[in-house]
This record gives C-alpha cells, structure tokens and sequence, in this order.
C-alpha cells in the first residue's frame, strides 16, 4: 500500500512524545501496565528505559526516534490492520516502523499475551 507523501511527512515529524501519553492511556485503560508497554518498545527498538527516557525528554521526532533504533529482527512478523492500513502492505519504512509500533500498543491493549506480541515461538 501506498501512503501518500503528506501523511509519510506527517508521520516523520510527529513525536514520539506527543504519541507517548496516549500508548499509555490506551494500555492502562485496558488494565496494562507502563511497564509491559515499556517491554514492548524495547522489545521492538532495542532501547532501554534510560535511553526511552531520554528520547522523550528530547522530544525526538519519529524520524529521530527509529534512526537511533534497531529493530528486533522479528518485526516483520507483526502483520494485520491497524489504522486502516495493511502492514505488511506499506512501502514506506519509517511508516511501516509506526505502524509496527502502533499495532504491538493495540495489541497490548486488548490483552493479548506478552509471548504472542513479542513473536515468540
């Protein structure tokens, strides 16, 4: 799927601060907790908690946010819907990375199990 180029821009630009709050809204209303949010991201950014910390302290951009990551080399295992958008089917690679990140939250968020978000065996 193509994403036009505006909402690839706004993506980039967006912070990753701004979206924080609401991971974390969305998770703890659902009976989750920061700190499984917490092993989600790492999980898929390779951070740590001082590191996503600071990242938000800074108030990185998502541009910013997954240059400085590397990503868990099962990623592409996340798939489906989310926001309207096919993952597997978005071609831009910072998009497709919110996406990623977007949809471990959503998953989070309606209680899936830890060993299923982190596509383990």
């Amino acid at each position: 799927m193509n994403t036009s180029k505006t909402h690839n821009e706004r993506m980039a630009k967006m912070t990753f601060a701004s979206v924080y709050p609401m991971y974390v809204a969305k998770v703890e209303k659902k009976g989750r907790t920061i700190a499984e949010l917490h092993q989600v991201i790492i999980w898929l950014t390779g951070f740590n908690d001082s590191k996503l910390k600071e990242l938000i302290d800074k108030k990185v951009t998502f541009e910013e946010f997954f240059q400085q990551a590397t990503l868990n080399h099962n990623a592409s295992l996340i798939t489906g819907l989310i926001c309207g958008y096919r993952i597997e089917d978005i071609e831009n690679h910072l998009t497709k990375q919110v996406r990623y990140l977007d949809k471990l939250v959503d998953e989070l968020a309606k209680g899936r199990k830890m060993e299923k978000i982190l596509r383990e065996a």
